[in-house]
């Protein structure tokens, strides 16, 4: 099993540095950056078919050398054999479609197709869920890519190499109290829902399951940035740079409205773990929350 999981580093809202340039474009070199939170649940879709399967997953992004630290991210937190960043200014300020544009032809430059391609639902800077959907619809356009089926809001999912076939559950419309059961052909394109949910059935998965985590643990220890990430920039992929970045993004942001950061109105107490008495204060405050008061 070849399994491509795609991923996209997001601001870290949580730092409150996010960028723009006059034309409202963010400045993704100077702001904080995160894996979409959303992505993990597409590794851990791609883990789980590892597990099972055996077989290689790749991870891919777009965006500033910055990314690559995302890439590791995915590599220590969730599981991927080789890190994959398309890279440079031409592709810059690109919206969903010059997005997807760019990271189909990155899969078709792997040389070899993948059996599974995987994308998490939305992105947490965008929220349109279009990139994964779009970069799908490009392989139809590409004739040295198979045309594959798309499943969205999956949950969870099995693959059933003999028959050459991916079983999912997934939402319908997003909605958590209906739920159906759908069967594709492989290769497929499957898009996680934030809901997703691996498993893990026998002793001998679970057992897989460590011994990778633990391989993939001390791979991230070792790793690289320069040497181990695997860089193509537009030339390397042989893409017109009129159709991919800015210039090839037919989205128009027509303005931006940051979000100030919003001042604390409460105020916090420090406590030191060697003041006995403020501990005390601390557990006797908390203590009826814990008693479900």
């Amino acid at each position: 099993m070849r399994t491509v999981v795609l991923t996209k580093g997001v601001p870290d809202f949580r730092e409150g540095q996010v960028s723009f340039d006059e034309d409202g474009h963010l400045e993704r070199g100077k702001t904080p950056t995160v894996m979409n939170p959303n992505d993990k649940q597409a590794l851990r879709a791609a883990l789980q078919t590892r597990v099972r399967h055996g077989g290689t997953v790749s991870l891919m992004s777009m965006g500033p050398p910055g990314y690559k630290e995302v890439l590791e991210e995915g590599m220590r937190d969730v599981y991927a054999d080789d890190l994959y960043l398309f890279s440079d200014r031409e592709m810059g300020a690109a919206d969903t479609w010059a997005t997807a544009m760019t990271i189909a032809t990155g899969i078709e430059h792997l040389g070899e197709e993948p059996d599974l391609i995987v994308a998490g639902f939305k992105t947490a800077d965008g929220e349109t869920g279009h990139t994964g959907p779009q970069t799908n619809w490009c392989f139809d356009i590409n004739e040295n890519l198979a045309d594959r089926p798309l499943i969205t809001h999956v949950i969870a999912m099995d693959v059933d190499e003999e028959a050459g076939t991916v079983r999912a559950k997934r939402l319908v419309e997003g909605d958590v109290s209906e739920i159906e059961t759908v069967e594709a052909d492989l290769p497929a394109f499957v898009v996680t829902d934030g809901e997703f949910e691996p498993s893990y059935r026998t002793a001998s998965q679970r057992l897989t399951y460590k011994d990778l985590r633990e391989e993939t643990q001390a791979r991230a220890d070792d790793l690289d940035l320069e040497e181990d990430v695997t860089v193509w920039n537009h030339e390397d992929l042989n893409l017109d740079p009129d159709f991919i970045g800015l210039d090839g993004s037919p989205t128009i942001v027509s303005g931006v409205d940051p979000i100030p950061k919003a001042p604390s109105e409460r105020e916090a107490q420090v406590v030191e773990p060697g003041d006995e008495e403020g501990m005390n204060d601390v557990l006797e405050a908390v203590t009826p929350y814990a008693g479900g008061d």
